[in-house]
């Protein structure tokens, strides 16, 4: 009998206890929709930076006897950079996910030694570069990678011509990468605003892209000069998030290419004007990055935090 009083005791505490819990939940909720006083509720999440692991960047060829290219679909973030004669190439960065080929690998920039500092140490793959630029990319803090260094990780296939038929086995590159301290870009929920587009051109001197919004598989789809970006091996490229990034481009460094145009630096280090493109809308705001090891961040022009979405991110290096 004790026992059955002590159980009945301890069962009109827990029922007191809980009644007491829903009253002080009663007590507080306002009248206007059944929010609680003095609970904040955020609208959405805060960026986020993402699960760090090392890069490997790949300097990929985009001239049109190079397209359609290998290996892209993949990539987690695509960086276009200004090259000689108005061209662009392209600059692919894996995390988590490498493909079993890649390509047609191109040679390096001085633009790919300020950009990759953002990625701590990562594996750089490239055909190589002009003799002025060795010395810096031996200095840089990435893994060289390039057919003097990795000759096992690199083939010739296809039926294009060279230079535009090497490929890279990134299982076959060499170790050593580091990840970055920090997330090179945040992802996170849209902020507010934003203005609905359906798409949006990126001009070069002798590039131009199209990027249009696809409600179907909400993502954008890739158009370079007229015609749709692919990749073997997986059709038509799309992606989740499109920046473009306006930045400072030196004309000349004392570098040619064989027809004498000067090879172009776009400088990432600084501050300047980006444009956002996600979730079918645009978002007009400013990138800033303080030092080469520094993340680029993106804000709108009221100073909110500009994250990316989840998905690949295409990134347009444009001069002002």
């Amino acid at each position: 009998m004790k026992r059955a009083r002590t159980r009945l005791a301890w069962e009109f505490v827990a029922a007191m206890s809980v009644l007491a819990v829903v009253a002080a939940v009663l007590f507080v909720v306002n009248s206007d929709g059944g929010k609680v006083a003095g609970t904040a509720v955020p609208a959405r999440p805060a960026p986020t930076a993402p699960s760090l692991a090392p890069y490997l960047a790949v300097k990929i060829d985009n001239v049109a006897a190079a397209r359609p290219q290998t290996g892209l679909a993949a990539a987690d973030v695509i960086y276009v950079e200004p090259v000689e004669g108005g061209l662009t190439r392209l600059v692919a960065l894996y995390a988590d996910d490498t493909p079993a080929s890649v390509g047609p690998v191109r040679s390096a920039r001085r633009t790919d030694i300020e950009l990759l500092a953002q990625y701590g140490k990562p594996v750089l793959a490239y055909s190589g570069a002009a003799p002025e630029l060795l010395p810096a990319l031996r200095a840089a803090d990435v893994v060289n990678a390039s057919p003097a260094q990795a000759a096992d990780a690199f083939f010739r296939a296809g039926t294009k011509g060279a230079p535009h038929n090497l490929f890279l086995r990134p299982a076959a590159l060499p170790g050593g990468a580091a990840p970055p301290a920090n997330a090179p870009l945040l992802t996170g929920s849209a902020p507010a605003g934003g203005v609905p587009v359906t798409q949006h051109a990126i001009g070069y001197p002798a590039a131009r892209y199209t990027v249009t919004w696809s409600p179907r598989v909400h993502r954008w789809l890739i158009t370079m000069d007229g015609t749709p970006v692919v990749s073997t091996e997986s059709g038509r490229l799309t992606a989740a998030t499109v920046v473009v990034q306006t930045v400072r481009v030196i004309a000349r460094e004392g570098v040619d290419d064989a027809r004498g145009n000067p090879s172009p630096v776009a400088r990432t280090v600084g501050a300047g004007k980006a444009i956002v493109f996600r979730d079918g809308k645009s978002h007009t705001g400013t990138w800033s990055r303080a030092t080469a090891t520094s993340p680029t961040r993106f804000r709108t022009t009221g100073g909110a935090a500009l994250p990316v979405a989840d998905g690949p991110v295409w990134v347009f290096l444009t001069s002002s």
